[in-house]
């Protein structure tokens, strides 16, 4: 049985088209379920959008059409734009699903029936675009702490979740499992600003916001965005049967990827709902950075980006997934910016890999037709480049296993800068110079092209595209992650003819 992996992205919410920061997300991802593919898991990757709520009622009025007809149309461009980024996901959970809808009232009567949520009235102060209630205590000047708007006042019945009651189980669980929440910063800033001041009862229903989920037993009420958003993880897998295939599968999640905004309720509000229903916690949430343009947050009120695709279009898509996973130290905020892009494309993509592919099936073709042959005429200077490319796929899977995605792709490309530096040392064309040096020259070719085929496999994960002309340009069939645990797997063949892979971006001062 091939061990599991589940992984799931949060679910978007879709007031307006997706930027480059969604995608930022949904491709490391898609990294991580590719790498752990090719590495023999079975992964459900699994991403999806959360539909209800006010907001969303107000621009579709303001649109002229039905909330539902207003998200269709914006879940038809995400998933065309997941098209266009090659991302691989299993599930596309949307919380107007029907089989989402009913599992998500199960929960809510199975809560109420257990004495987790009680009718009560609320008065709190409320962010309309974030849909989240808040004390004065967490106001930044006034404002809500997350988008900085004006908040106001709501009263209204209500129902409520328990969630006082399980701040010390929390925190318990936090010190028994000390990787639940990655990285450090994010627990300890849900530690002091959340647990420790105290946990309020959780407002998990409204009967000002029309354009959701019904409570079963009380019409008038529909259920509040997060009782309704977060199920979606387990939802999806067929709870609250638990007999379900999916769910005794893949259950628990071995990882939620969440934006730092979106942290403490995947760390304090899922996981006390999980214990309330007596379901396994996932094992592990990690909080993001943010990408940021121009020194602020992308943001889809501010307007401050462009459509994606246009990136993609542009530049192709490996760079645009290449940029986003090597720019970032994943956990921290990063820099967005189409300079940024291009610089790291003409360096990385462009002057190291490509040229190295280019410049190598070139001299294969030049001297030898394009036939490969491993004669082992070895000299000393092989010795480093070997041992680096046999170390190469422990340090990518250590730094995977780490979600340490951009020191993955780092470690790659050191080894493809060691091997521009060994056609420099060894001087290819020197040797071709001479007859006798030829079975030397074949040799010398070969290491390099199995270190790039290697290289390639590697990087599967997260340039499909660029790995699949490569080895096709190879010609090779050895393609697994099997054919890379040792150096000298690439098998005697004709190469194909090199094409580009990467074309410098000029920049026009």
């Amino acid at each position: 049985m091939n061990k599991k992996f589940y992984i799931t992205t949060p679910i978007y919410y879709p007031s307006a088209n997706f930027h480059i920061g969604h995608c930022y997300t949904t491709i490391i991802a898609d990294a991580l379920s590719r790498y752990k593919r090719l590495n023999g898991y079975d992964v459900f990757f699994q991403t999806g959008t959360d539909e209800h709520g006010a907001k969303i009622a107000q621009k579709a009025e303001e649109n002229g059409v039905t909330p539902k007809e207003y998200v269709d149309e914006i879940i038809e461009n995400a998933k065309d734009l997941w098209e266009k980024l090659e991302i691989s996901y299993d599930y596309f959970i949307r919380t107007t699903d029907e089989s989402h809808v009913k599992a998500v009232q199960a929960m809510f009567q199975k809560l109420y029936d257990k004495g987790e949520i009680y009718k009560g009235s609320y008065k709190g102060l409320y962010c309309v675009p974030c849909e989240s209630f808040w004390t004065q205590t967490q106001l930044v000047d006034g404002k809500c702490p997350d988008c900085g708007r004006e908040v106001k006042e709501v009263t209204e019945d209500a129902y409520f979740f328990k969630l006082s009651k399980y701040q010390d189980k929390l925190l318990e669980y936090y010190e028994a499992n000390p990787d639940f929440i990655l990285p450090l910063s994010r627990k300890n800033e849900l530690i002091n600003n959340f647990l420790k001041p105290g946990l309020e009862d959780l407002c998990v229903s409204r009967t000002s916001v029309k354009w959701g989920i019904p409570v079963p037993f009380d019409p008038d009420h529909v259920i509040y965005v997060w009782l309704d958003a977060l199920s979606n993880y387990i939802t999806s897998l067929g709870y609250p049967d638990e007999n379900a295939e999916l769910y005794k599968k893949y259950w628990p999640a071995d990882l939620h990827l969440v934006g730092k905004e979106i942290t403490r309720f995947h760390a304090i509000i899922w996981p006390a709902m999980l214990m309330a229903l007596d379901v396994p916690l996932p094992k592990q949430v990690f909080g993001h950075g943010w990408l940021i343009i121009d020194g602020g947050k992308i943001s889809k009120s501010l307007g401050n980006y462009k459509d994606p695709r246009e990136y993609i279009d542009s530049y192709g898509v490996d760079a645009v997934r290449y940029f986003v996973l090597r720019e970032v130290p994943f956990g921290a905020d990063g820099s967005f910016s189409e300079e940024a892009l291009i610089t790291r494309t003409n360096a990385d993509l462009v002057n190291n890999l490509g040229n190295l592919v280019n410049r190598t099936i070139s001299m294969a073709h030049k001297y030898f037709e394009g036939q490969i042959t491993n004669p082992r005429v070895s000299a000393s200077v092989d010795t480093d480049l070997i041992q680096s490319v046999e170390a190469l796929k422990a340090k990518v899977d250590a730094k995977m296993d780490e979600l340490k995605v951009n020191e993955a792709l780092e470690e790659i490309f050191d080894v493809l800068r060691k091997c521009n530096k060994y056609i420099d040392d060894t001087t290819p064309w020197t040797l071709a110079k001479d007859e006798n040096e030829l079975p030397r020259l074949k040799t010398v070719i070969y290491n390099i092209l199995e270190t790039i085929r290697i290289c390639a496999i590697l990087l599967e994960a997260f340039m499909p595209t660029t790995s699949e002309k490569i080895l096709n340009q190879l010609n090779t069939q050895a393609r697994t992650f099997a054919t890379i645990e040792k150096f000298g797997n690439l098998e005697e063949v004709t190469l194909n003819k090199p094409e580009i892979l990467f074309q410098r971006i000029e920049v026009s001062e």
